[in-house]
């Protein structure tokens, strides 16, 4: 059983919100999520709680492209002339030429973005293994499943490899094993339905571990799931109902913030505030306002 080390990213000076992923592959190191640039320092530090240094690592396996999960991946590739980037095809163009990601940040970060994320780095297209999802490779002793795994974003990957099971932001945010898995529904691209069917996909694989990004190691099984999917109708129905009542987004997103929040005390009195780090709630119901949005456009149904 391949022996898989937890990195803290320790984001914002907040334990138990951003994690990497890092496991030997007898290729050199793979590191699943390198986190953004300004959490290196705590990548690299916890590189070296288990014996590790930053050259060890020769394989960077991005589950999807957001400042979070993926911001760190170009200025570490600069630093690191062995190794490369493993990213699906839609992310790819993005990871080559960010300045259009940097630009759409800016706009809901601005001043902020320099102390928040670092700066996100161009990659070379020839670092890159573009996937599709549903690839199988061996690297060294590893052999690693790539699974496509859309709704939260169209260019997410789940990766499989042996018993533990990689699965980025699809899996939802669960901070504590006594909390249940909420979904990070941050815009554009959030699609309910066909996240769903990644759910359905990934839970019936033969995996006994389960790897957050946001945060921590679960059992993989159906409580898990069946969790999220719970929390997941119920919070698109907070904010399917904002809508109806024809609200704007302060008033919904503020009734959302207080019932989710209130939610998350009753599981564990530190979640409410390390969960506001981890998936800010206002972008959550902005996520979910334009996916009912679409969807009442596309059908000419009101709120459908």
């Amino acid at each position: 059983m391949t022996e898989v080390h937890t990195i803290d990213l320790n984001f914002q000076d907040t334990p138990g919100v951003i994690a990497s992923y890092v496991f030997d592959t007898g290729d050199g190191l793979a590191v699943v999520d390198t986190g953004p640039t300004s959490t290196l320092p705590a990548l690299e530090e916890g590189l070296h709680a288990f014996g590790a240094e930053l050259r060890d690592l020769r394989h960077l396996l991005l589950t999807h492209i957001h400042f979070d999960h993926a911001g760190a991946a170009g200025t570490l590739l600069e630093r690191l002339p062995k190794a490369k980037v493993y990213v699906h095809e839609r992310g790819a163009p993005h990871l080559a030429r960010p300045e259009k990601l940097v630009a759409s940040a800016t706009q809901i970060y601005g001043d902020e973005m320099d102390r928040l994320w670092g700066e996100m780095r161009p990659i070379d297209p020839d670092r890159m293994k573009v996937l599709a999802g549903g690839e199988f490779w061996r690297t060294g002793d590893a052999e690693v499943r790539a699974l496509y795994t859309p709704g939260h974003a169209v260019h997410h990957l789940a990766y499989q490899v042996g018993d533990d099971l990689y699965v980025g932001d699809v899996g939802g945010v669960r901070l504590a094993a006594a909390q249940t898995s909420r979904a990070p529904t941050p815009p554009p691209d959030i699609d309910l339905e066909i996240w769903r069917d990644s759910v359905a996909t990934l839970r019936d694989l033969d995996a006994r571990t389960l790897h957050l990004a946001h945060f921590g190691s679960y059992p993989h099984e159906a409580r898990h799931w069946d969790g999220l999917l719970e929390k997941m109708d119920l919070d698109a129905g907070w904010v399917r109902d904002g809508l109806e009542a024809g609200r704007g987004f302060e008033s919904i997103s503020a009734e959302v913030t207080e019932r989710l929040l209130d939610e998350l005390g009753q599981e564990g009195a530190d979640l409410p505030a390390r969960y506001e780090f981890a998936c800010p709630p206002w972008m959550s119901v902005q996520g979910l306002m334009r996916y009912w949005t679409r969807k009442a456009a596309r059908s000419g149904t009101p709120g459908s």
